[in-house]
C-alpha cells in the first residue's frame, strides 16, 4: 500500500479563539481580519513550500469555508469539496466558556451538556477520513480545527501535541497506518 498523507491547515482566528473562549462546532463563528490575514499568510507559506494541494476539504463552518475559499483563490482556483462530518466537536453549553474553565472537564473525558462526547467525535471524524482515504492521492488539504488535528494524530499514531496547534498553522500526518487498520478491519 502507497503511503497515505493528509495535510491539515487549522482555520484563521475568529474572535471567540482570540478572546480564549470555547468554540465548537455547533457554533458557527466567522473569521476576523486576523483570521483572514493568517488564512492568506498559510495558502502563502503553502505555496512557498511547494505543498501540492489536489483539492481542498472542508466542513460547512463558515470559519473553516472561508479559510478554504482564501487558499484557494491564491492557489488558483484550487476545488473546495465540502464534508460536513470534518466539523469541530459540538460542544453545548462550554461554547462561549473560558478555555481554562473547562480544560480539566475535557481531560477528565466528560460530554459538554448539550453536546458530543470525545468517542463521538473521534468515530465521526474517523469515519470521515475513512471516507477520504481513496482520494489521499489526490493530496487534499483539510482545513479544520484544533480538535480534528487531535483526532488525525490519535489516528495516525501519534503522542497528543503539548501545545495546541495555532490558528493558521499546518499538520502534516502519515495515516497509511490507519488505512492499513482500516483494510484489515473490513476485508473485500
Amino acid at each position: 500500500m502507497p503511503s497515505l498523507h493528509l495535510t491539515l491547515l487549522r482555520h484563521g482566528a475568529t474572535a471567540p479563539n482570540l478572546q480564549g473562549l470555547r468554540c465548537g462546532g455547533d457554533l458557527d463563528a466567522p473569521l476576523t481580519e486576523l483570521g483572514r490575514l493568517q488564512a492568506t499568510q498559510a495558502a502563502l507559506r503553502i505555496r512557498e513550500l511547494r505543498i501540492s494541494v489536489g483539492v481542498i476539504v472542508t466542513s460547512r463552518l463558515a470559519r473553516t469555508r472561508e479559510t478554504a475559499q482564501i487558499v484557494s483563490r491564491i492557489l488558483h482556483g484550487v476545488e473546495i469539496a465540502i464534508e460536513p462530518a470534518f466539523a469541530e466537536r459540538r460542544l453545548g453549553a462550554w461554547n462561549l466558556q473560558p478555555v481554562a474553565a473547562t480544560e480539566e472537564a475535557l481531560s477528565q473525558g466528560l460530554t459538554p451538556p448539550g453536546g458530543e462526547s470525545n468517542r463521538e467525535f473521534v468515530e465521526r471524524v474517523s469515519r470521515a477520513v475513512q471516507a477520504w482515504l481513496p482520494r489521499l492521492p489526490e493530496q487534499p488539504l483539510l482545513v479544520g480545527s484544533r480538535g480534528v488535528a487531535r483526532v488525525l494524530r490519535e489516528l495516525a499514531g501519534r503522542d497528543p501535541l503539548r501545545q495546541p496547534l495555532a490558528n493558521g498553522a499546518l499538520a502534516h500526518f502519515d495515516l497509511t497506518a490507519f488505512a492499513q487498520r482500516c483494510a484489515a478491519a473490513c476485508p473485500v
